[in-house]
């Protein structure tokens, strides 16, 4: 969260891509630090996933990830 906000501060276009098991935390830090950048949410879990799945998620959330990007720059 600080990274992105850091890029925020400096014009650099983004936000993140979680699992959806950090929804709630991206949330209470969000609160807490008073930014809420923008952010996609994947299914969960991520890291035990084939490289099959991980292309299809890639490919499911490409156009959601690439949307996030081009909306931060307005």
């Amino acid at each position: 969260m600080h990274d992105i906000m850091d890029l925020d501060s400096r014009g650099v276009p983004g936000g993140f891509v979680a699992s959806s098991e950090f929804v709630e935390a991206a949330r209470a830090q969000a609160s807490s630090v008073g930014f809420d950048p923008r952010k996609v949410f994947v299914e969960h879990p991520i890291q035990d996933r084939s490289d099959q799945e991980i292309v299809h998620l890639a490919d499911r959330y490409f156009l959601e990830v690439i949307g996030m990007i081009l909306t931060s720059q307005f």
